[in-house]
């Protein structure tokens, strides 16, 4: 690219790798146990459902979408990569036995029902039961639900900054940072090299984390409007407002992101603020790794990309 834009291109860190989505192809670059980088790419399906283009209907499909990728991007990198390849051992012996080949998607649908569960348990029950008991004692009327906003938020960014010490977390954070400073990079229009990449900011507003937090903040807005006089009740609303919440969450980021003013920076800092703990400074096999990653899905046609 000869001149600035902002990419519609998004990527994902995995273990030992990145995974990138362009316009028209998506690709995954995984650090293989030999030392070299193993890239695969395969083509996007075209996007013809009118729900998928349709604004506060298209962010709750995509978000699936992207979620679905994730997981199996993730699964491809950890055999790709050989993660703690060793001796099988009783469940994973069980698992070959009754699934075959079909043992990644078990795990993979299995991850994803448990990654559901435990967020809503987190996000949803918790705060609920929480600030339920708190207004037992100290009734905090028109506050409940900012006081519930709070919480999610505490919890939110108290589980990621005890994730980021483990070092498998603390290295896909690295390779998270690579990923934002070769998309910056490539914005900012110059050659994909270590060195120009090396010195992009790690920081970026169109991350995921910054969704995350948007989706806390919209849930607190719309949430605020249902009943506490039952904790379940409220509970269960909560989930069936959750795509709507994701909806409204979807076109904020995208808003964000495709304009720079005073509103959209208040909008993306919370995000930006968090990223200190989701991205680290990635060394430079990392950002070959991102490099990689990104080259296949450049499009074709310049500005074709643009977000």
């Amino acid at each position: 690219m000869s001149k600035q834009h902002r990419t519609s291109i998004g990527g994902q860190a995995v273990i030992e790798g990145i995974m990138m989505r362009g316009p028209e192809k998506t690709s995954l670059a995984v650090r293989i146990p030999d030392g070299s980088v193993d890239v695969e790419v395969w083509e996007n399906k075209k996007i013809t459902a009118w729900y998928k283009k349709t604004p506060f209907i298209r962010g709750i499909f995509n978000f699936v979408d992207t979620m679905r990728l994730g997981y199996q991007c993730l699964m491809k990198s950890a055999e790709k990569s050989e993660y703690n390849e060793g001796e099988p051992d009783k469940v994973d012996l069980w698992l070959n036995r009754h699934f075959g080949e079909k043992t990644t998607k078990v795990l993979t649908g299995f991850a994803s029902v448990v990654a559901v569960v435990l967020a809503l348990f987190l996000f949803i029950v918790i705060p609920t039961f929480v600030v339920k008991g708190i207004n037992t004692v100290f009734p905090l009327g028109v506050f409940s639900s900012l006081a519930e906003g709070v919480i999610k938020i505490a919890i939110l960014v108290g589980y990621m900054a005890a994730v980021s010490r483990m070092k498998d977390i603390h290295r896909m954070f690295q390779y998270h940072g690579a990923e934002h400073k070769t998309i910056f990079c490539y914005e900012s229009g110059e050659e994909l090299t270590v060195e120009n990449v090396r010195r992009q900011k790690r920081f970026h507003p169109r991350c995921g984390t910054s969704f995350l937090l948007i989706v806390v903040i919209v849930s607190v807005l719309v949430t605020s409007v249902v009943s506490w006089s039952n904790p379940w009740l409220r509970v269960v609303l909560k989930i069936l407002l959750l795509p709507v919440v994701v909806g409204i969450a979807y076109e904020i980021i995208k808003l964000a992101g495709r304009y720079t003013n005073l509103c959209t920076k208040i909008i993306s800092a919370p995000g930006m603020w968090l990223q200190h703990i989701t991205t680290q400074e990635p060394d430079d096999e990392m950002i070959e790794v991102a490099i990689a990653s990104l080259q296949p899905v450049l499009p074709q046609v310049e500005g074709s990309d643009r977000w």
